[in-house]
């Protein structure tokens, strides 16, 4: 899995002083985030309107930054959807996002993102409608990440920190997916992402 991961970014971001951070990592985005997610958006333009749904709901700082990057794993692990495997394997993306960002970010944000997937299970398993409502794409992959949860996985998920926002965050995520949409762009977060810097 180690040999999967795009190392640069990170070391760029250890290197880099504060004032360098954000711009360096919106620099990465811009250039690792052209492929398709689906067979509508970008990575990219996935990133943005999830971002953008975040803001217009008048989410804390933290939650956006955590709409913005949840899937910078995808990005690292240069996960798309011209990739034959992308939706028969599972490799973790929202761990490895998570765990890259770390060092970077506090828990508020990181762990929104590290739960994101987990979300999806639970909500399929608390919500007879949510299932109903997810892209092909995110089906497909519901099934290798492990399906719908068992009642005590949902209770254990009940007690981690930031949950909550984890299933606001995944609600995000599933209608940020929109062909044509007009979002802020990239930069319009950078003040948002840069107060959240550790």
């Amino acid at each position: 899995m180690q040999n999967l991961i795009d190392f640069t970014l990170k070391h760029e971001l250890n290197s880099a002083t504060q004032k360098q951070k954000v711009h360096i990592l919106f620099k990465y985005m811009e250039k690792r985030g052209q492929s398709f997610y689906d067979e509508v958006v970008t990575q990219l333009e996935h990133a943005l309107q999830c971002a953008a749904l975040a803001k217009q709901n008048n989410a804390s700082p933290e939650l956006i930054t955590s709409a913005l990057l949840h899937d910078i794993g995808h990005f690292i692990l240069d996960e798309h959807n011209a990739d034959v495997d992308f939706l028969d394997t599972d490799l973790n993306h929202e761990e490895i996002g998570a765990e890259y960002l770390e060092s970077f970010f506090p828990k508020s944000v990181t762990i929104p993102i590290r739960l994101h997937v987990p979300a999806k299970r639970y909500l399929c398993t608390t919500d007879d409608t949510y299932y109903e409502g997810l892209s092909e794409a995110s089906k497909m992959s519901l099934k290798v990440q492990g399906g719908t949860m068992s009642e005590k996985e949902c209770s254990s998920f009940e007690q981690i920190p930031h949950y909550r926002n984890a299933l606001t965050l995944r609600r995000w995520d599933d209608m940020a997916k929109v062909k044509g949409i007009e979002t802020p762009d990239l930069h319009t977060y950078h003040e948002i992402v840069q107060g959240c810097l550790l």
